[in-house]
């Protein structure tokens, strides 16, 4: 049985639990506010929020959802809010909504709600509110009527209506603006009572495979893709998608639930991993590794201290890693196991140099490198009955850079055409050590072994990296597809080196000149 609150309302179901949540607030709660629109989490019409219970029993963490992508299941002891939520008595507006309506940041109205909603979760945040976060929380809403520039003008009224709100009992000053209604400040109470031991799933055969949902920005480049570029039709390399599963396990559900809605919707054996105890958290361990669970979100890794301590330019690459909504659901061994030849995410840690470990049926584990887990395109080197549970990576010294690179069509909420990851230890001048990955450029994604290799023990020099180059492009596969061809994405790769050393060294610029 699910147990969620919906907005003021308690709810119980026994629905199936890897439905969308956003049919079931339309069509079993009859809350029509909740748009149905691309559904697959990129224009942001179906935005709600989805309230946690803190660890302290006292506070709730709101976060924006696409309910599209959002297994019902996942709204297990859970505050789901939508737009019918938010609104005080009388229906009077909030100061969210009267902005956007006193800068004319609504037409046809279609999309405004998931403004709305997504403005109301950065209201409600712990962080204080700039401009620009204000507008960073918009990133998953898209609207094809008034431009954006009246809803920028909004998102600065909003921020200086923020202005005054308060470090200390937020949640009362909100209320008391009438940002949310008074019955939020009853809603920890009311989730301390449902707070699960652990998410309600199904009981699946020893045929679990372990599918778990993604981070966006993952999927192939196929004949016809969304935005976030899932395959429609065709694969990076010409197959058709698998077979259809059985038994799957499903994290964030932002690829599966885009692919397979329907398929996991009739299956009895889904199982939902996103709550489960252990799978969530960072922690660096005495033996100077890094470890994640494997439901870790890519929002948790760009709020993550020791994270962001260890990569301090994490949050300008995992703000390329599709929105806030998306970021805020998908996880890190979805968008391993989804395979994706660009997943973003994986690019990362093949640079970083990270193991999965895998649990099997009889509870027995093993460790696997990341780059040995892809044997073609979307074949894995893990059994049926083996599931991602850890994700470990030797943690950066301080001396260390690292370096990610995306070329895509659009800047934002856009898959790859080309991706990489670059890190290097150097000590005068010469390179002691290197892991290069790239997307993009051939069917799995892909540590350079061999132009990592050359780099060892190689000057940092404009002459290395135009040797490297050499090596890379022999060691890379790409295919002419819609997002480019085979030579377009040679060229695109071979910058993206140049980018990540120039980074490292910017004089080598004027090395190469010379």
């Amino acid at each position: 049985m699910i147990e969620f609150l919906l907005n003021d309302q308690p709810i119980r179901t026994s629905e199936a639990p890897a439905s969308a949540l956003l049919d079931f607030v339309r069509y079993h709660e009859q809350l029509k506010g909740t748009k149905i629109g691309c559904r697959e989490g990129d224009c942001g019409a179906c935005t709600v929020l989805v309230g946690e219970l803190n660890a302290d029993g006292q506070t709730v963490n709101y976060q924006s959802m696409t309910s599209c992508l959002t297994p019902l299941g996942n709204a297990h002891g859970k505050h789901i809010v939508t737009v019918e939520g938010i609104n005080a008595a009388g229906s009077q507006l909030t100061p969210v909504q009267k902005a956007i309506v006193d800068e004319g940041g609504s037409q046809c109205g279609f999309c405004t709600v998931g403004f709305v909603m997504s403005l109301t979760g950065h209201s409600l945040s712990t962080q204080p509110a700039t401009e620009k976060s204000t507008i960073a929380a918009i990133d998953g809403n898209i609207c094809r009527c008034t431009g954006y520039k009246s809803l920028e003008r909004a998102a600065a009224k909003l921020t200086a209506d923020l202005a005054d709100r308060p470090n200390e009992n937020a949640l009362a000053w909100l209320s008391e603006k009438q940002f949310v209604p008074g019955y939020f400040a009853g809603i920890p109470a009311k989730l301390a009572k449902l707070r699960p031991d652990e998410a309600p799933v199904a009981e699946a055969s020893s045929a679990v495979i372990a599918a778990a949902a993604t981070a966006h920005s993952n999927g192939g480049s196929a004949v016809s893709t969304s935005p976030n570029g899932h395959a429609q039709n065709q694969n990076d390399h010409g197959h058709f998608p698998p077979a259809p599963f059985t038994h799957p396990l499903v994290g964030g559900g932002t690829d599966l639930m885009v692919q397979r809605l329907e398929e996991l919707r009739e299956q009895p054996g889904v199982r939902l991993i996103f709550d489960q105890p252990g799978r969530r958290g960072i922690r660096h361990e005495t033996t100077g590794r890094v470890v994640l669970g494997a439901a870790t979100t890519a929002s948790q890794l760009l709020e993550s201290d020791l994270m962001r301590g260890l990569l301090p330019n994490l949050p300008q690459y995992l703000k390329l890693v599709s929105s806030t909504p998306i970021r805020n659901m998908g996880t890190v061994a979805g968008n391993f196991i989804n395979g994706s030849p660009i997943g973003d995410l994986t690019i990362m840690f093949l640079a970083l140099g990270a193991s999965v470990t895998l649990l099997d049926a009889a509870s027995g584990t093993r460790e696997l490198a990341l780059p040995d887990l892809y044997l073609g395109y979307k074949k894995l080197a893990k059994a049926a009955d083996e599931q991602v549970i850890e994700i470990s990576f030797p943690a950066p010294l301080a001396g260390d850079f690292f370096h990610f690179e995306k070329v895509s069509k659009r800047t934002h909420l856009d898959i790859a055409s080309v991706n990489s990851a670059a890190w290097l230890r150097v000590e005068n001048g010469i390179i002691q050590a290197a892991r290069v990955s790239a997307g993009g450029v051939g069917p799995v994604p892909l540590y350079l072994a061999r132009t990592s290799e050359f780099l060892v023990g190689r000057e940092l020099s404009a002459e290395t990296v135009s040797a490297a180059n050499a090596v890379m492009q022999e060691e890379i596969s790409p295919i002419s597809d819609v997002r480019g061809t085979a030579d377009y994405k040679r060229l695109l790769l071979r910058q993206l080196l140049w980018a990540h050393f120039l980074q490292f060294a910017p004089e080598l610029a004027v090395d190469e000149l010379i």
